[in-house]
């Protein structure tokens, strides 16, 4: 058999790892067992983004995430193990399924940099089961992917996690290693060479605008009346495009238009992708200290320097806004407080994006090593920033006035490493894309003083912003 210069390079550059992997599988097939081997390497930089659009088959799960501001973004494709559950008990199940699976895990490789070593990406839907049967998403997933690519200011790891047993080629895993990374090296941008042909769409809202009014009124009697003091509602909007939708031109879209959101997808591996360009992140962890973002009370941006300003100090002043900020702040401190954790409110501030801006209050913790990340995610999703207060009371009501199965809309999607560290967001400003029909959606949140016009305009503006990006 002859081996071909560039293999053999490759094969003596990474020694190390073939050795590795040779001891790895003689511990196998010694103990009757299989091994998860994940293997990190510093590679060239490249967009996941475009890795993302390049390597995914149709039938594969995927996800990526996004953040410009943190000079960061991750890419994960294919799965090596799954876990899809529904039910009360789904955020203790995929904690457990978490722990059990990193017991089996082996690391090879830089295992310091960012976005090194096995991540698990997870993601929930709204309620803990679906209403809607035939809903494309199960309420909770979480997988380890085959291949992750993650990016930090100007450094990218590629990380390939592999199952390794007695039978296991361990040639073919380098050989099929230096491919990728081949593959992936070679790939070049063309998203600014292509032309972009107008789309046409057809639009209809889910929920017409009178009834959606009627709904607010509603709602407002309703808080006048009982221990409800705020609910979230949610309207949808069907899209039918002449052409399928292009994740990757989206995506690329809502980047450049979002550029301090964190932008989103990820795929069912069934044809079905869910997106967004979210402000709203539910916990950061990082080296066992907690961010998590109170975001809400909201107002549009202007059209000049002083009709912003003026529209940010109406928002900062108003009591209305200020009442609706002021129960996801108490929500969230008292939560994490429940979890034996001392959350710390940093200022108030505005968290200005291009259409909308928003009252944000950053509250952090120290998370000790035996609190799980999902432990803290279970406790605070969802918040009245997207469900209302009392929350299961708001829940039930959001059952009662909506048409549509949220799914994943204003719910939990994010990753988790092996150290503890994590990063969810709520699922906001999102759509769920389906060929050449997408589903966009986009709520307002309902308290006393609510004016049902306002709000309905609040949620157009929502979709405005969402809909000028898809492709």
């Amino acid at each position: 058999m002859t081996v071909s210069p560039c293999r053999s390079n490759f094969f003596v550059k990474h020694k190390d790892l073939y050795n590795f992997l040779l001891n790895v599988q003689e511990n196998c097939f010694n103990n009757n067992c299989r091994q998860i081997v994940s293997i990190s390497l510093e590679i060239n930089w490249v967009d996941p983004l475009l890795v993302l659009d390049k390597l995914t088959q149709a039938n594969e799960i995927n996800f990526y995430f996004e953040n410009q501001g943190k000079k960061e973004a991750i890419a994960a494709i294919d799965t090596v193990t799954k876990l899809e559950i529904d039910g009360k008990d789904r955020f203790k199940q995929a904690e457990n399924y978490i722990k059990s699976c990193l017991k089996n895990i082996i690391n090879f490789g830089d295992n310091h940099s960012n976005f090194a070593g096995a991540h698990f990406f997870c993601y929930f839907s709204f309620f803990d089961q679906n209403a809607q049967i035939d809903y494309p998403f199960p309420s909770a997933t979480v997988f380890l992917p085959r291949w992750q690519i993650g990016i930090k200011n100007k450094h990218c790891i590629l990380v390939n996690n592999i199952i390794i047993q007695a039978s296991t080629n361990v040639e073919n895993i380098l050989q099929d290693l230096q491919d990728k990374i081949n593959q992936i090296q070679t790939l070049e941008d063309l998203s600014a060479n292509v032309e972009q042909l107008p789309n046409k769409f057809r639009k209809r809202s889910v929920t017409n605008a009178e009834d959606f009014k009627q709904a607010v009124g509603s709602a407002v009697e309703k808080i006048r009346s009982s221990y409800l003091t705020k609910i979230v509602l949610a309207n949808a909007l069907d899209v039918k495009s002449s052409n399928y939708f292009n994740l990757f031109k989206s995506l690329n879209n809502l980047r450049r238009t979002h550029p301090n959101c964190y932008i989103f997808s990820t795929s069912n591996g069934k044809g079905q992708n869910f997106i967004g360009a979210s402000p709203e992140r539910l916990i950061t962890i990082h080296n066992q200290e907690l961010i998590s973002d109170a975001l809400a009370g909201s107002a549009p941006r202007g059209k000049t320097p002083a009709e912003d300003a003026a529209n940010a100090n109406r928002l900062l002043n108003s009591i209305k806004e200020r009442h609706e900020h002021s129960l996801v702040i108490d929500f969230i401190t008292q939560r994490l407080t429940q979890l034996g954790l001392l959350p710390q409110k940093l200022a108030p501030r505005l968290r200005q994006l291009s259409n909308i801006q928003h009252l944000w209050t950053p509250i952090t913790a120290i998370v000790p090593p035996n609190v799980h990340p999902l432990k803290i995610v279970s406790q605070l999703h969802p918040t009245p920033a997207v469900a209302g207060a009392t929350r299961d009371f708001a829940c039930a009501e959001i059952r009662r006035y909506e048409r549509f199965e949220r799914g994943l809309y204003a719910a939990p999607l994010g990753w988790i490493d092996a150290k503890g560290n994590c990063e969810f967001i709520v699922g906001i400003r999102s759509a769920l894309i389906d060929g050449d029909r997408a589903r966009l959606y986009a709520g307002a949140g309902i308290v006393a003083g609510s004016d049902p016009e306002k709000e309905f305009a609040e949620v157009q503006l929502k979709l405005q912003a969402l809909l000028k990006a898809l492709v």
